[in-house]
């Protein structure tokens, strides 16, 4: 029986031991742990902050370089002005008599200006949105029907312009000295 006690005190001393050295690693694995979260939290910290600092020098590079296309345009607009100027002393600049010619560009957006109008719904009703619905709606349906027949009147110009072509070469085919008509 002292032999199975014995037997049984050093099996729970083992026990404790190999517990105590499986707590001691824990420990010991927990401190590694938390010592890299320090590590990479520092990282994050210190990356955050070099990337702060690229961004903050690729903005003031940005920044310098609108400046500088900035008071470059402003000097060549300030020569050419220059230029312009001694230009009408010498007499080679023609005046210009009435109003500057519109681009296409520019009428297209006068009229598409013109068209728009401006869309104030928020102090309307139930019934006045409808109406104004409705009108919007008849709007385009009628823009949508304009276009439809400019599209048609384009594809049929451009047939004609087609067969127009198509005769003139057939025209240009034909000896000077021939002429056309029906033979016998």
């Amino acid at each position: 029986m002292e032999k199975d006690l014995t037997e049984l005190h050093t099996l729970i001393d083992a026990h404790f031991e190999k517990r105590k050295k499986e707590e001691e690693e824990l420990l010991s694995l927990t401190d590694r742990i938390e010592k890299r979260r320090s590590d990479r939290a520092e990282q994050m910290k210190i990356r955050a902050e070099r990337e702060k600092e690229r961004q903050n020098k690729v903005n003031e590079d940005k920044a310098r370089k609108e400046d500088e296309e900035a008071k470059k345009k402003a000097d060549d607009d300030a020569r050419k002005k220059m230029i312009l100027s001694n230009l009408s002393f010498t007499g080679y600049k023609q005046t210009q008599t009435g109003p500057k010619r519109q681009t296409e560009r520019e009428k297209k957006k006068k009229i598409l200006n013109e068209r728009r109008k401006e869309l104030t719904i928020d102090h309307m009703r139930e019934d006045a949105l409808k109406e104004k619905a409705k009108e919007l709606w008849e709007r385009v349906h009628q823009l949508e029907a304009e276009k439809f027949e400019l599209q048609y009147k384009a594809t049929k110009q451009k047939y004609e312009v087609t067969v127009l072509r198509n005769r003139v070469t057939d025209h240009q085919k034909i000896p000077k000295g021939k002429k056309r008509g029906l033979r016998k």
